[in-house]
């Protein structure tokens, strides 16, 4: 006679060692779903990431765009002009103290590029003036680094520029 723990007779003592190899193997596929999960996860953070960098490159732009407008004088005058790379000072602070239009756009300038150069990663801005009557236009680019998918050389993370173009035309 077979009792339940006689393993020559084939009985349920078998059965108990397949269940646990179907756990082993439903672990298995649970840790493989939680990893891709993780990689799916980690690539959205990237994307949102450079999707933020997007966006606050338009916002500078827009800002730019409207100190210009709001110094139609200094804007006639191609006081907006500024070199890629190029770190501006300004002499007067225009928030505490009236200033001349000259004087405004160069305070403008000095506030956005140091804006730029902290939001943006490796940000740098140039503006460009391509039409200097009235009404007149500015070229204004916005440039970053980013990050891309995929490593080169010793480790380090592969990069890749970008930049944003708007174009703002000044009517007096």
């Amino acid at each position: 006679m077979c009792g339940p723990t006689d393993i020559r007779a084939g009985g349920p003592a078998r059965a108990r060692g397949f269940s646990l190899l179907e756990v082993l193997i439903t672990m298995a596929v649970s840790a493989l779903a939680l990893l891709g999960a993780a990689i799916l996860s980690l690539h959205a953070m990237k994307f949102n990431q450079s999707g933020r960098y997007r966006t606050q490159a338009v916002v500078l732009s827009g800002d730019i765009a409207e100190r210009i407008e709001a110094n139609k004088d200094g804007a006639l005058a191609g006081s907006y002009v500024v070199a890629a790379g190029v770190a501006v000072a300004a002499l007067t602070d225009c928030a505490a103290s009236a200033c001349s239009t000259s004087d405004l756009a160069i305070y403008d300038l000095a506030q956005w590029v140091t804006a730029v150069g902290q939001l943006l990663p490796g940000g740098s801005a140039q503006i460009t003036q391509s039409v200097a009557t009235n009404p007149t236009t500015y070229q204004i680019v916005v440039s970053w680094v980013d990050r891309r998918d995929g490593k080169v050389g010793s480790g380090q993370s592969a990069t890749e520029s970008f930049s944003y173009t708007t174009s703002k035309t000044v009517y007096h």
